[in-house]
């Protein structure tokens, strides 16, 4: 089974950074980025980050360079991020709100990492990097006397544009690089598909090392609107809901589970900010369509709601679904929809063949979306980027999503889960080999073993089984030990002592006997199910 979707023309050179640059040429007034108080014009933001992309250049960081940012929300982040791309070198988020732990572990991920971009409140998060740290506040002086032009950098829809971190099902992260084309192609989608303009003014709620937040923070600038940003390095849902409140926000991207909170945030309060919105983008999760289901329907909403299916290595979304639909058809679970622009859904056996309607198999990723591959991966993870022949003996490069799906007989897109041990949590997809290799280098941990159990409303958590070395461990010392080195979406939500960690015939933990021994310890409590 095969979903296409339209095939759009894009321009001769599909660079995401060009599209902001006209909007700068033919509205240099308009405001760009509001932050803290701060606001700064598409002129000045594009002097500003054509001075940054001349630094780079300078220090030898030009095209096809790997430039690594580590700053909170502000306009100097966004500052970096446009001089990157506008230096022909691609952005690498090392999100701050990560622990110092993981960041280390992250920065010996990416090969050939040229120079990273700190700022004073930063900067030692990063400290144990090889490659130079660099601050804009400390650089003010040195950049203030370079061009303001533009870089004379012949970019191409081939260049690597960005790079972001996702957790690999062999325990280590990987990072997966995206192509401008396929960037351009996604905000171009966005864009046309849902008529945004200069009023699509957009607020960004995740986390910058998230792969929705990297199309959150670009597509009001590929479209000539204001980006705001929130001054907190977490996500604060009464700052957010302030914004949206006191701003004329239109759009916002975010997981699922952001969007529980921001609903349930309105809804205690009997507020209408979030029903006034144009559009909310979410996924990156299972959603549970009953968390918000009373506020969708709410007398006086016009919000559409969209959800979204997508993977980092495909650039974050290859379809889309207007829940609308799903209200009045009362399916089981929502659709994610058809493709985006140029990008084709495959639903293939475990012999790459086509299924029918109707029929589930692995959700294969081909076209434009598809990204560059693994910066760091020479593993059976990249294996998961390959060719397969088309009909007609084409040659056809796809990815592998190990998400396992259908198509309805609407022709949409529906998911059904992983076909691997990887999960998602809070929007977040997460191995949770990585979550006991940390627990086991706790002092104190003999062994340990996390599942994925479910909150009583059927969101996604893990749970830790751990056998102590000597005695019993405490539940809150566990968690408070591993917030140091793990972000805190990937801690579980419990951390239980055992005895031992069962196995299976074969040898291996058995994850079902765990699961159903924490389904007795809290049946009927209705707190979990």
């Amino acid at each position: 089974m095969i979903l296409q979707g339209k095939r759009v023309a894009l321009p001769s050179t599909p660079v995401v950074h060009k599209q902001f640059e006209a909007h700068a040429r033919a509205a240099p007034d308009a405001v760009a980025v509001v932050c803290a108080g701060r606001r700064v014009t598409y002129g000045e933001l594009n002097a500003r980050a054509n001075q940054f992309a001349h630094f780079l250049i300078g220090r030898g960081h030009g095209r096809g360079a790997k430039v690594g940012v580590c700053l909170d929300y502000s306009i100097d982040m966004v500052v970096a991020v446009l001089g990157t791309l506008k230096a022909g070198a691609a952005y690498v988020p090392f999100d701050p709100s990560y622990p110092a732990g993981r960041l280390r572990l992250l920065l010996g991920q990416v090969p050939e990492l040229g120079l990273i971009v700190a700022s004073p409140a930063t900067a030692g998060l990063v400290g144990s990097a090889t490659a130079e740290v660099v601050g804009l506040e400390e650089l003010s002086g040195h950049l203030a006397r370079l061009s303001t032009a533009a870089p004379d950098v012949p970019v191409t829809g081939d260049d690597v544009c960005y790079a972001v971190f996702t957790s690999g099902s062999t325990g280590m992260p990987k990072v997966t690089a995206v192509r401008h084309e396929g960037w351009f192609n996604l905000l171009n989608w966005l864009t046309c598909e849902f008529g945004l303009h200069s009023g699509s003014h957009n607020l960004v709620v995740s986390a910058f090392g998230f792969d929705l937040s990297q199309r959150s923070l670009m597509t009001p600038l590929f479209c000539g609107a204001t980006q705001y940003l929130m001054a907190s390095r977490n996500f604060d849902a009464a700052m957010a809901y302030r914004m949206l409140t006191e701003h004329e926000i239109r759009t916002v991207h975010c997981a699922s589970s952001t969007l529980y909170l921001l609903v349930d945030w309105e809804t205690a309060r009997g507020g209408e900010a979030l029903t006034r919105l144009d559009h909310m983008l979410f996924g990156g999760e299972p959603l549970h369509a009953e968390r918000i289901a009373d506020w969708a329907r709410r007398e006086g909403n016009t919000c559409t709601l969209l959800h979204q299916y997508g993977v980092a290595e495909c650039t974050d979304v290859a379809t889309s679904y207007d829940l609308a639909g799903h209200w009045s058809g009362g399916h089981d679970i929502a659709p994610v929809g058809r493709p985006v622009f140029n990008t084709g859904i495959h639903i293939l056996d475990e012999r790459m063949r086509g299924v029918g309607v109707g029929e589930y198999g692995e959700i294969c990723i081909s076209g434009t979306s598809v990204g560059a591959g693994y910066l760091n991966g020479t593993g059976p993870e990249s294996e998961r980027f390959t060719t397969v022949l088309a009909d007609d003996g084409t040659p056809v490069r796809l990815y592998r999503t190990g998400d396992r799906g259908h198509v309805n007989e609407a022709g949409d897109l529906v998911v059904a889960g992983r076909m691997d041990a990887q999960v998602k949590v809070r929007g977040m997809r997460i191995d949770p080999t990585d979550v006991e290799r940390a627990l086991g280098r706790l002092p104190g941990v003999r062994q340990a073993a996390v599942i994925v159990g479910h909150t009583g409303s059927g969101e996604a958590e893990l749970i830790a089984f751990v056998v102590p070395a000597e005695h019993e461990l405490i539940e809150r010392d566990v968690r408070a030990r591993l917030l140091e080195t793990l972000p805190r979406n990937m801690v579980p939500a419990r951390c239980l002592n055992i005895p031992r960690i069962p196995l299976t015939p074969h040898g291996k933990a058995d994850r079902a006997a765990l699961a159903e021994e924490f389904r007795k310890q809290y049946a009927g409590s209705g707190r979990r199910s």
